[in-house]
């Protein structure tokens, strides 16, 4: 399993290792590659292998490249790493890896040698009168390849605008066919920029008209270098996977085909990693999940899983899909459908009357959906009493109503270890049949959801719970407390909510996060409280290392339910079958396998934040094609982010947000205070603050770029 992906950095090889070592012996050298050569007592060919070795060591942060082509460790008092966040105007800013530190200015000079989203090394160097410049060192990762955008020509020479605004204009060299102005197109960087020339680019395709809604969805999924098909390899392998199930593998599982187990999901779901059924046995309720075992179709080192650990997770967005797995595996053989013999990986948790897990049972089965269930549907039963639906599932409305019990007893022992729900409504992008939005509404969340969510987090405590006790490494999904920095920050402005936060301890239990959401709940502040707080935290993650998942206020969690579209789970799949052949791994090989889910950790948790980043997107994208057709329109919104450049409004209508810029306000010049969390004129003191309820006029619509501005009303502009 210690397979590497193109994104993981390489283990240190012996030569890189040298030259480490005769830094260490040396802290303050700066060498060239011919002195490093000959002290750490290289053979006499070897140069340009150690050259080599240091080029890697500096990609990786270990080694700094400086003047004159001379080398240092880093000196970790001057030279910092962390992420580009340009901004439209030219200049940035550097995202340091070290989080108690602050964000530091990059001026334009400087921003020429970077795009925003690179990951560098810099130098801070302090000026005697105060403040200091940062200055790039090297560029240890970049973050863009492909470049999606609109042609234009400039003095003559051809020029992609890109996409994303925080990108300046690209530089095309002139072989291929020449675009029309204002196209869209596609670009592979064949050169970065320096401080002296801009970056070049070639033309790799024209995708077409930017107003086309096709063309504008097909530029997101190339700008995030989201794969639509598969290698020919893996559809290859995909198609020689048997459609049918040998009788001896259903001979050596638990056969669970005579219980009335269903899946719950959405209406446009395709794929269905999960099943459930629930009895009770006197006191005792009896919970089953079981899950797709697509570890028993994909296994480790082919092309299948490969190209699965690449791509890490299924991106879902509002009018498409692009799963981990091909179809024949997502939508056929690991696909839990109704009336079909499926292999699965089961939980059985008994819990008391009162919610609480007595004790948990696991292994391999093999099931027949009895139903494929909507979260529609199983509402109608349970909330609506539909007679026409109780009367289309009657064999199964009892079984309803125990899931519903059950899950409300295991939902109030999480709420009574401070399990934080943060109840911020989500758009539902409504589209007619070409796929173009009609309408965005608020998305349901109704007791069906609240019975899955609670099965699933139980299922997946279970099964981190027993890897734990078998002592087997795996990948947990951690999420770690809020900084006291960020929630001391934070406090002034609860405070003139009305709301107060005990920041007396180094750590916040959740609890004390819950109580305060809860206070909350029903009153005007409630939407913007739970914004603020939701933005104080920080994100879940994969990893090894067990540190809890504060947001659901569990001590060992992980990702078990979802293995046809998220790869950690594939991973834990893996591991639960050690755990079930009691398998025990030798010292070399555990630390093997804590290299490779370090690894895996790093590399799926960046994946999975890139899928959400092109879904939030996508969203916005369509939020944007819907309001097309309401320019000049006004709407009653409220403030839900302040920056200093103008505040984003939400709109009560439609969950859409819109920019209001500081400079289309002409009454006042704005300024925006941070710590206060306020924009607050100079001449009037007229203030903004998050949750304002505000009047906005619909401006104008870039929906190439998913921008949408708004201009405020006055009140007497009314």
């Amino acid at each position: 399993m210690a397979r590497k992906s193109p994104t993981d950095s390489p283990p240190v090889t012996d030569t890189q290792q040298k030259i480490l070592t005769l830094f260490s012996k040396n802290p303050r050298a700066r060498l060239t590659p011919i002195e490093i050569h000959r002290r750490a007592g290289f053979p006499g060919d070897d140069l340009q292998h150690v050259a080599d070795s240091l080029r890697a060591l500096c990609r990786q942060g270990r080694i700094a490249r400086l003047k004159k082509n001379h080398y240092a460790l880093p000196d970790r008092q001057n030279l910092a790493t962390g992420r580009v966040h340009a901004h439209p105007d030219g200049y940035g800013f550097l995202i340091l890896e070290d989080r108690d530190a602050e964000d530091l200015y990059i001026n334009r000079r400087e921003m020429r040698r970077v795009m925003h989203g690179d990951r560098v090394m810099a130098r801070i160097e302090r000026k005697s009168r105060g403040g200091s410049e940062t200055h790039i060192v090297q560029v240890l990762e970049r973050a863009h390849k492909r470049i999606v955008g609109t042609y234009d020509e400039i003095d003559r020479h051809g020029y992609l605008i890109p996409m994303d605004a925080r990108i300046g204009p690209i530089r095309l060299n002139g072989a291929g066919k020449k675009p029309a102005t204002g196209k869209v197109i596609a670009a592979e960087i064949s050169r970065y920029g320096t401080a002296l020339s801009p970056a070049e680019a070639d033309v790799v395709k024209i995708i077409g008209d930017p107003d086309d809604p096709e063309v504008q969805a097909q530029s997101l999924v190339f700008r995030y270098g989201l794969s639509t098909n598969f290698p020919s390899e893996v559809y290859e392998e995909a198609n020689h996977v048997s459609r049918a199930i040998a009788p001896e593998a259903i001979e050596a599982r638990t056969d669970l085909r005579a219980l009335p187990i269903v899946t719950i999901d959405g209406e446009n779901a395709r794929d269905f990693d999960d099943a459930v059924y629930v009895r009770r046995q006197g006191a005792v309720f009896e919970l089953y999940v079981s899950i797709a075992d697509v570890s028993a179709y994909v296994a480790p080192e082919t092309a299948l899983d490969r190209e699965a650990h690449a791509r890490a997770t299924s991106v879902y967005f509002p009018d498409r899909a692009i799963p981990m797995l091909p179809e024949a595996l997502s939508n056929g053989i690991c696909s839990l459908n109704p009336n079909e013999d499926r292999l699965t990986k089961t939980v059985c948790i008994e819990f008391n009357a009162r919610g609480e897990v007595l004790r948990s049972h696991f292994f391999n089965s093999v099931i027949r959906s009895h139903q494929r269930m909507t979260y529609t549907n199983v509402r109608r039963i349970l909330v609506d009493c539909d007679f026409e639906v109780l009367e289309r599932y009657k064999d199964l409305v009892d079984q309803f109503k125990l899931m519903e019990e059950l899950a409300l007893l295991i939902y109030e022992q999480r709420r009574a270890r401070g399990n934080l729900d943060f109840d911020l409504p989500e758009a539902e992008i409504v589209l007619d049949i070409q796929g173009m939005p009609e309408n965005i509404v608020r998305a349901e969340r109704n007791i069906a959801h609240r019975i899955i969510e609670e099965f699933m987090i139980a299922a997946n405590e279970a099964v981190a719970r027993h890897l734990t006790e078998k002592n087997l490494p795996f990948l947990y999904r951690v999420h770690d407390g809020p900084d006291s920095d960020a929630l001391e920050a934070l406090a002034p402005f609860l405070l003139s909510l009305g709301y107060r936060l005990p920041l007396k301890r180094e750590k916040i239990a959740p609890l004390e996060i819950q109580k305060l959401l809860e206070s909350a709940r029903g009153e005007p502040e409630e939407r913007v409280l739970n914004r603020v707080l939701l933005r104080s935290m920080k994100q879940a993650v994969y990893q090894p290392e067990n540190i809890g998942h504060f947001g659901l206020a569990s001590a060992c969690y992980t990702h078990f339910t979802s293995p046809i579209r998220r790869y950690p789970d594939l991973i834990v799949h893996r591991m639960f079958d050690r755990a079930l052949h009691g398998e025990k791994l030798k010292p070399n090989e555990r630390e093997d396998l804590l290299r490779y889910l370090q690894e895996a950790g790093k590399h799926t948790s960046e994946r999975e934040r890139h899928a959400m980043d092109a879904e939030r997107e996508m969203v916005d994208l369509k939020k944007a094609q819907f309001m097309m057709n309401k320019i000049g329109e006004e709407f009653i919104g409220f403030i839900t982010t302040l920056a200093n450049f103008g505040f984003f409004v939400e709109l009560a209508d439609y969950f859409v947000e819109g920019l209001v810029k500081l400079a289309s306000l002409p009454d006042d010049d704005y300024d925006y205070y941070e710590k206060e969390y306020v924009i607050k004129g100079r001449r009037h003191g007229k203030k903004f603050r998050l949750g304002d309820n505000v009047r906005v006029k619909v401006a104008r619509i870039n929906v190439f770029r998913s921008e949408i501005d708004f201009e405020l009303i006055r009140e007497n502009e009314k």
